[in-house]
């Protein structure tokens, strides 16, 4: 997945446009995300869609794989929301009930507002989802690191951002190969063979990871570390007047329709 976005990210219809102007235009979509109704973040999800699938290229079964990835911590996160517990012995009825069960004198029920509340937070999610993937997948990592350089973030978070990015792909490639490993020595089958195999892997895989880390700290000190990671400089880069009609054009009439609803829903 992460090689996949990278490739994209250096390849995409927006790869010429300003890295800060693409920073900068999703970074105001995500927080206009937070004050918006549901309705609003729907249609900018939607926005945000054809900017990463139509302008960008980027093809829609990754885009789409890459949100519901995303959505899957959300997921997890679901019973949590929309379960309520209460004793079976309580009087008060329970309002908006849904559906509900008893088990050993305790009652389990999920409420409309509950199911409300989730289905409102799941647009939310999207919405801000589309926005960061706008960013990942129309920006490169390096062009990324300039724009943070641009806006005066500390350098050592860049430095630890870079070298986090670079083990990544070590991690990714000893995982993969490893894996490629066990199967062919007849590994990863049955449950509790799987189980074992895969502990196996991790033990082993932050094993050569930290070796390759040392291997990294040891080359660059090789060629004359002095605890600074000198980045290329940000290069300004033009953007078509098209785009940024269709921006500014695009957010006025989502503000003028969030003020719409804000409106009739104050009547």
């Amino acid at each position: 997945m992460i090689k996949r976005i990278d490739t994209l990210a250096y390849g995409n219809g927006l790869r010429d446009l300003s890295p800060m102007w693409k920073c900068a235009f999703a970074t105001i979509m995500l927080l206009f995300t937070y004050v918006a109704h549901p309705a609003v973040q729907f249609l900018l999800a939607i926005w945000l869609t054809v900017w990463t699938v139509g302008y960008a290229r980027i093809p829609i079964r990754f885009y789409l794989s890459l949100i519901a990835i995303a959505c899957l911590f959300f997921i997890g996160s679901i019973p949590a929301l929309i379960v309520e517990i209460r004793p079976w012995q309580a009087t008060s009825p329970v309002l908006h009930e849904a559906a509900g069960f008893t088990f050993m004198n305790w009652h389990f029920f999920v409420t409309s507002s509950g199911l409300l509340l989730v289905g409102k937070l799941f647009v939310r999610i999207v919405a801000c989802l589309s926005c960061m993937a706008f960013i990942i997948c129309s920006t490169p990592f390096a062009e990324l690191l300039q724009v943070l350089k641009k806006i005066r973030v500390p350098m050592l978070v860049l430095e630890i951002m870079l070298i986090m990015y670079r083990i990544l792909f070590i991690l990714f490639e000893t995982a993969q190969d490893m894996y490629v490993a066990q199967q062919a020595r007849g590994g990863q089958s049955g449950f509790q063979n799987r189980l074992k195999d895969t502990a196996t892997l991790i033990v082993q895989m932050f094993i050569k990871t930290m070796q390759q880390y040392r291997s990294l700290s040891n080359g660059l000190v090789s060629r004359g570390f002095t605890e600074d990671i000198h980045m290329a400089p940000y290069q300004a880069k033009p953007v078509p007047v098209r785009y940024k009609a269709e921006s500014i054009a695009g957010f006025i009439l989502l503000l003028l329709l969030e003020i719409w609803l804000h409106w009739r829903i104050a009547l």
